[in-house]
């Protein structure tokens, strides 16, 4: 996650210096390629970032579930405890 982080930070640190560097009245192909790749590479790493917020609540509420599950053990052992101690 830190790296998309890092990644995403660099890519829009170039789009900025090719912006700003610009000073010309209009790009060059190459500069247009460039960011275009560099736009690419922004939109796919956004979906990667979508996508594991998605897994990550999906297996937060796994856990969740076990939690409750284990919570339910326990007090069923509990329960078994004070019937045979009685």
């Amino acid at each position: 996650m830190n790296k998309i982080n890092n990644l995403l930070i660099i890519t829009s640190l170039l789009i900025g210096g090719l912006v700003v560097s610009g000073c010309s009245s209009s790009p060059s192909a190459e500069e247009l390629k460039q960011l275009n790749d560099l736009k690419a590479s922004v939109q796919a790493l956004e979906k990667q970032v979508g996508e594991k917020k998605s897994e990550k609540a999906g297996l937060e509420k796994q856990v969740a579930e076990k939690n409750g599950k284990l919570q339910q053990c326990q007090s069923d052992q509990e329960i078994v405890k004070k019937g045979l101690g009685k």
